[in-house]
């Protein structure tokens, strides 16, 4: 595994042993944490490492399952930075939250006759989704960005964008990353919205297909099934990524058989993060419309993390919102790369070669041959 599982309190989320505040550090987090004793909780005994732990070349990162306010952009967004403090609290150096938690998943299109033509119930339920969705010309992420700059930590969001670059009337669902230095990174739009989500999210485009470098960690983020697609991750592996990031919505049968696949595969950790949606969480019109009943679970979470060997670190957790933690030692991935690298001594790139455009489409602009690079 080639990884710490910390232990957070089930309540508040809080990792044993780590009672102070650990200051902002970035990649020395650990380092000043290891120093000091924090404590760890290692499922099934000592975590492995190649050889002695160098402390600089770990990151803790916290897997954020929680359920948004859906349809409800304010509340959710409120949620999600009063956990993004949380785990700058407890040490985190990256924090990762589900598929369009912000301002949540649509649900509704299953359960609503969704696909009915001309539906005044689709079209209502459409125009409350585009209000509550992030509109980033007009400042929908500055509350997040404002947190991660305050406590230096950075973060992985899924969400419904407006995109204004595309008259601001259609959504997409979105991979956005913060660095710690509170800066929007990048924006990745999914390429190809899944089943009935097309009948919400317009498809995405190559422009966020890009990673981030986080100390020695290369860091790649993709939504939902699109996890699926060979050639988006050949494009993630090319950029050197060695910890990719699989947002989900919330389903276990979705998360447990692929997030091994993809660690072993990229010989990298990868780290799965859902959502929980539940009758609760639903506005009640909406609870009545879909016909939801208490205590029902429409999204169950599943969010677990693999090893670059393909082993578990931390199992799907199912049902409950919670903060999971671990601290990530990239040696191991450089040990796991001695016989296989997909990008690298294990690739023909003369006789195999991907071409990716990573240029962002725009509607009309007019006088040029080629769509504009954003």
């Amino acid at each position: 595994m080639g990884a710490r599982v910390c232990a957070p309190d089930r309540d508040a989320g809080r990792v044993v042993g780590a009672e102070e505040r650990v200051g902002r550090q970035g990649m020395g987090r650990v380092a000043e944490r290891l120093r000091s004793g924090s404590k760890a909780y290692i499922p099934g005994g000592e975590p492995r490492y190649l050889g002695q732990v160098d402390t600089s070349k770990l990151m803790r990162i916290a897997l954020a399952q929680i359920a948004p306010k859906l349809l409800d952009g304010a509340q959710t967004l409120a949620r999600i930075c009063e956990r993004v403090e949380e785990a700058a609290q407890n040490g985190a150096d990256l924090v990762v939250f589900g598929e369009a938690l912000l301002p949540g998943y649509p649900v509704w299109t299953g359960r609503t006759d969704g696909a009915q033509f001309d539906s005044p119930l689709q079209k209502e339920l459409h125009a409350r989704y585009l209000e509550s969705a992030v509109d980033l010309e007009a400042g929908g992420l500055d509350e997040l960005l404002a947190v991660a700059r305050k406590h230096g930590i950075a973060v992985s969001l899924g969400m419904i964008e407006r995109g204004a670059d595309r008259g601001g009337h259609s959504l997409f669902c979105t991979s956005a990353f913060v660095d710690r230095d509170g800066v929007l990174q990048s924006t990745h739009r999914k390429l190809v919205p899944t089943y009935e989500e097309r009948l919400s999210w317009a498809p995405g485009d190559g422009h966020g297909l890009v990673v981030h470098r986080m100390g020695e960690f290369r860091v790649g983020a993709l939504n939902c099934w699109e996890n699926w697609m060979p050639l988006p991750r050949a494009a993630l592996y090319a950029e050197g990524e060695n910890l990719h990031l699989a947002h989900w919505p919330g389903s276990e049968r979705n998360t447990r058989p692929i997030t091994p696949f993809l660690a072993r595969e990229g010989r990298s950790y990868c780290a799965s993060v859902s959502a929980l949606i539940r009758h609760q969480d639903l506005p009640e019109d909406l609870q009545g419309w879909m016909k939801t009943t208490p205590g029902e679970v429409l999204c169950d979470g599943g969010s677990c993390l693999a090893g670059p060997d393909g082993a578990w670190i931390l199992e799907p957790h199912v049902g409950v919102e919670t903060v999971l933690y671990a601290d990530l030692d990239v040696r191991v991935v450089y040990g796991e790369r001695q016989n296989f690298d997909p990008a690298g001594h294990y690739s023909r790139p003369d006789v195999l070669r991907l071409h990716v455009d990573r240029r962002r489409p725009n509607g009309a602009f007019p006088d040029a041959p080629n769509f504009p690079i954003v």
